[in-house]
């Protein structure tokens, strides 16, 4: 085994969703990740934990999409449910074997599944942001993965156990120092009201009057490395270009463009997967508003891999998630839907109540 994984294994059980003893606890994987899984599950028994592994099936999804009555498409399981009602830790790890596997899929029946289950997410959000409920993703290096990444199989391993920083000695104190820089961000916007950002790629105003901004310190994504909000749902108004790919059940939506008034998404277009993209913004009531407003604050993330676990951390860049918000955040559009897009602020600025904020790509406080 690499030392990385077992490095990475006491973190994620240890730092991420500090389990404890006595913990109802669902490890959701795959086979592919094998070496990973047996770690995880390892240091988790060793907690006094009670694991729960569920294991899917590579190609299990696409089959249930292309053949599915509507009937299954909005059938909720009761062993789904329960867990997400009672279980007290969560931990999903992507292991993936095709990257596009749904490429083919009806959006619309993806779209329908999703609006099905978002009573259970709406419980997953809640519980998470009263504490009862603690959650991690991460991602274990697969071919298909590093494809989408334009890297071999070797490169792309160096390249998530370097963005964790899992080549260091103590990968948790790294966590816990950008914690604290992500602390100094977070005080500054807190009780602000209005922020305009105004770039070669948005033209935004919204409100975060009353919300509050959230640092990730690698408790939830790992790796990490943002700050985040849910802006005032009536308040987005203007027009952004998502210049990178975004990518939805394995399915690829390129140039997206999006014009808000009064917070709902108007207009959209894109070059590529058109359909797709209006299908899952006509998921349910509350898809076509922003759920979140992260800002990227690793700049050890130096390149664009497909991948939202890494790519929406990457220094220079901001996300926008149509969908569903984080109730901590103070969010509360609620929807089936939770899609991040990514948009590059290399020539860009943001101004918080007239102050300015960031430029550039980077915080100027």
């Amino acid at each position: 085994m690499d030392p990385r994984v077992a490095k990475l294994a006491k973190v994620l059980v240890n730092y991420s969703i500090a389990l404890k003893p006595g913990d109802q606890f669902v490890l959701r994987t795959s086979p592919l990740a094998e070496e990973l899984n047996l770690a995880i599950y390892e240091e988790a028994v060793k907690t006094g934990a009670h694991v729960l592994v569920q294991m899917s099936m590579p190609g299990a999804e696409e089959l249930f999409y292309k053949y599915a009555s509507d009937t299954q498409l909005d059938h909720i399981s009761p062993v789904r449910k329960l867990i997400t009602e009672t279980f007290d830790a969560s931990l999903y790890i992507e292991a993936e074997h095709n990257t596009r596997s749904l490429s083919g899929i009806d959006p619309t029946r993806m779209a329908r599944a999703r609006k099905a289950g978002a009573p259970l997410s709406k419980i997953a959000f809640e519980r998470s942001a009263r504490g009862e409920l603690r959650w991690g993703l991460t991602v274990y290096p697969t071919h298909a993965m590093a494809q989408d990444a334009d890297m071999n199989l070797a490169d792309y391993r160096e390249f998530v156990y370097g963005a964790g920083m899992l080549n260091d000695d103590d990968p948790v104190a790294f966590w816990k120092a950008e914690g604290v820089k992500q602390g100094k961000l977070v005080s500054w916007l807190k009780g602000r009201e209005k922020a305009v950002l105004k770039g070669s790629n948005v033209d935004i105003s919204l409100s975060i009057k009353e919300r509050t901004f959230i640092p990730c310190d690698g408790k939830y994504n790992f790796p990490d490395g943002e700050i985040f909000t849910g802006p005032v749902e009536d308040s987005v108004n203007g027009w952004i270009r998502f210049r990178y790919p975004a990518i939805y059940d394995s399915q690829e939506i390129t140039d997206i463009e999006l014009w808000f008034e009064k917070g709902k998404v108007i207009k959209e277009t894109a070059s590529k997967n058109q359909e797709l993209l209006t299908a899952l913004l006509n998921t349910d009531a509350g898809s076509r508003y922003l759920g979140e407003w992260g800002i990227g604050t690793n700049y050890g993330i130096q390149r664009f891999t497909k991948n939202m676990l890494f790519d929406e951390k990457i220094g220079g860049t901001i996300h926008f998630a149509v969908g569903a918000g984080y109730p901590e955040s103070g969010s509360k559009n609620e929807s089936g839907l939770h899609w991040d897009m990514l948009c590059d602020m290399a020539e860009s600025e943001i101004t918080v109540d007239g102050d300015l904020f960031y430029k550039d790509g980077k915080p100027t406080i």
